[in-house]
């Protein structure tokens, strides 16, 4: 056993720049290129924003304007700007912020005195300008370096702070934004502060309704009945059920989205079971009060305490220093405001009832079936040759665990390649046995009945919700031919009739693997198209060697290394509130066939064709 030396030069002092660049998954999670909406991209747009928005919930600035242009991106608040001497060190000193003063900022988003020193540090062009009462300072970095400090100058702005930053391409790669995620963000930030107006890429987004509008926002048709608003002095809630399977939440502290929940979402959804069996006077189970719920809280706590610096999951279990425990305090709201709302409207109550008493129905009819599909998935867990698991899961509290990612395979071939090339830390393998069962139509009754779709939702641990979800990144890795087509949209449709979360909340995507590969003595490329694969051919010159890959069982584990690692392509799979799923699933999956060959056949190109641009 080999000696490691241990001595006064192994010890290392970090500039603070140098630390978040080194673990930059300390400060903003994963890294990504943007596919994903929890790509690092986007939280260092958040971080600036956190910053305007406290402002805003301060009563300072009523607009905030935000563009995008390329990779370079822009955000400017109209507050009181940052004291003119305390600028660049506001930016550039860690632990330094107004936010430790809760006099200034009592109930804000960040507290630590890091988020946008995290965006400086991170980004290759970092400009920061505060303009108060007449003046503007300007400060320039470079990966948290500073280039440029200009002196204190008049100027006729109005007040407020520009923030201007490039993500570095050292860290992030060929990155790119897509405008949906940040619309998503911009519009939950309106919705959770009546007032503001965020103008983004020439469109403005203001809400006058709160939550509701942000419900309507993401339902892709009403609910069963009249969503129900309820809203207090540091609380706001809303709700309605639907047809779809699950429960939907959006959870909110001090404006910001936390995603994995935490303390205010436990509590919430506890409220509601107990409120609703009081009401009815009945034991209701909570898996039938809220089937199909899609709600949306959003609390303010002073001084909160997030699990994470992403601050995606409250950890406070009381909402102040002095104030009572968030549990208490949303079951005290909740008992009494959803109580006297149901009391004043009783053909919302009637509705409701219905829809627990179907939903009991539906769970009694498939529970003997559930328990003999949950003891064959117990037992075939033990030797279950599909599944190949990871060490690391979503569900737990390891720094990785957005890095964990389930690849959904088809045949032997492909699984063993990708089994032998993965990262088995973050990386699990499910292998289906040929094409998944057309679910389209189907009861819950076929997840437990059919085998195949019953290990598969075991493997993810999504029968009792997200909250449980064991992948942040469910890859669907089929053949780019119209078999694996074919796999993609029977998987898909069982994803949307069953665990539509998945897809909404964008843990759902398809792997992209090349089409060809290049090569000549010196250099290999792989090409995901023919535009790449004609670029390569006139990079490497004359006569180079091209294999067209036929299928992922032809890929060797080798070169597979290269398409699951930190480059690894993924498109995601979205849903906009306008994707209407239901008309989707019907025409593409459902019986209606004279209508679909019609479609295929004006559709139509010729096989030629499609030889001619692969080849």
């Amino acid at each position: 056993m080999s000696v490691v030396g241990y001595s006064e030069e192994h010890i290392k002092t970090l500039e603070w720049q140098d630390h978040i660049r080194l673990r930059p998954g300390m400060y903003i999670g994963k890294l990504g290129d943007g596919s994903s909406q929890d790509d690092g991209i986007y939280v260092l747009l958040k971080e600036v924003m956190d910053n305007s928005i406290d402002e805003f919930m301060m009563g300072f600035g009523k607009k905030i304007d935000v563009s995008i242009n390329g990779q370079e991106v822009r955000v400017r608040d109209y507050g009181r700007g940052i004291p003119l001497g305390k600028v660049t060190e506001a930016v550039s000193r860690m632990n330094t912020g107004a936010k430790y003063d809760s006099k200034a900022f009592k109930k804000s988003v960040g507290l630590n005195g890091v988020g946008v020193k995290a965006v400086n540090a991170l980004s290759s062009r970092f400009v920061i300008k505060s303009v108060r009462d007449g003046q503007v300072k300007v400060s320039e970095f470079e990966q948290g370096l500073t280039i440029k400090d200009h002196p204190v100058v008049p100027t006729t702005e109005e007040n407020g702070v520009e923030v201007v930053f490039r993500p570095d391409e050292e860290l992030f790669g060929n990155y790119f934004f897509i405008s949906e995620y940040v619309d998503t963000m911009l519009k939950n930030y309106v919705y959770l502060n009546s007032g503001l107006v965020i103008n983004f890429n020439g469109n403005k987004f203001l809400s006058r309704n709160g939550l509701v509008d942000l419900l309507n926002e993401n339902m892709s048709k009403e609910g069963l009945y009249p969503i129900i608003h309820l809203s207090g002095e540091d609380i706001e809630i809303a709700f309605t059920h639907g047809l779809q399977y699950g429960e939907d939440y959006y959870s909110f502290v001090n404006g910001q989205n936390t995603t994995q929940g935490g303390s205010h979402l436990l509590a919430f959804r506890e409220s509601v079971v107990k409120t609703i069996r009081d009401f009815y006077k009945k034991d209701y189970d909570p898996s039938d009060i809220r089937s199909s719920i899609i709600a949306a809280i959003s609390i303010k706590v002073e001084e909160p305490i997030f699990e994470s610096q992403t601050k995606t999951k409250l950890g406070s279990k009381d909402m102040g220093p002095e104030g009572p425990s968030v549990r208490n305090f949303i079951s005290e709201f909740i008992r009494k405001q959803l109580d006297d709302y149901l009391h004043k409207n009783a053909e919302t109550a009637r509705i409701l009832l219905k829809k627990i008493q179907d939903s009991e129905k539906e769970r009694k009819a498939i529970s003997s079936i559930q328990k003999l599909a949950r003891d064959r998935a117990k037992k075939v867990s033990l030797h279950n040759k599909k599944l190949r698991d990871c060490r690391i899961h979503y569900n737990t509290n390891d720094p990785r665990k957005l890095e964990s990612t389930i690849f959904i395979t088809e045949g032997d071939s492909a699984s063993g390649s990708i089994t032998k090339s993965r990262d088995v830390e973050t990386q699990a393998v499910f292998s289906l046995r040929g094409k998944p069962l057309n679910s389209f139509g189907m009861t819950k009754k076929i997840v437990y009945e059919n085998e195949e779709f019953n290990l598969l939702q075991a493997a993810l641990n999504v029968e009792d919700g997200m909250e449980d979800l064991r992948y942040n990144n469910v890859v669907i890795s089929t053949d780019a031919d119209v078999d694996g087509m074919h796999i993609r949209l029977l998987l898909l449709t069982f994803f949307l009739q069953f665990f539509p979360d998945l897809v909404k909340k964008g843990h759902v995507y398809i792997l992209q693997t090349p089409l060809f590969r290049v090569r000549n003595k010196k250099e290999t490329r792989y090409c995901y198209s023919s535009e790449e694969k004609a670029k390569a051919i006139s990079a490497l010159g004359p006569n180079p060697e091209i294999t067209r890959f036929k299928g992922l069982g032809e890929i060797s584990p080798d070169e597979f290394r290269h398409f699951i690692g930190k480059d690894m392509r993924l498109e995601p799979v979205r849903m906009r509130k306008n994707d209407t799923v239901n008309v989707y699933l019907e025409f593409y999956m459902g019986k209606n066939t004279p209508d679909r060959q019609d479609f295929i056949i004006e559709n139509l190109r010729v096989e030629e064709d499609l030889v001619e641009e692969v080849v």
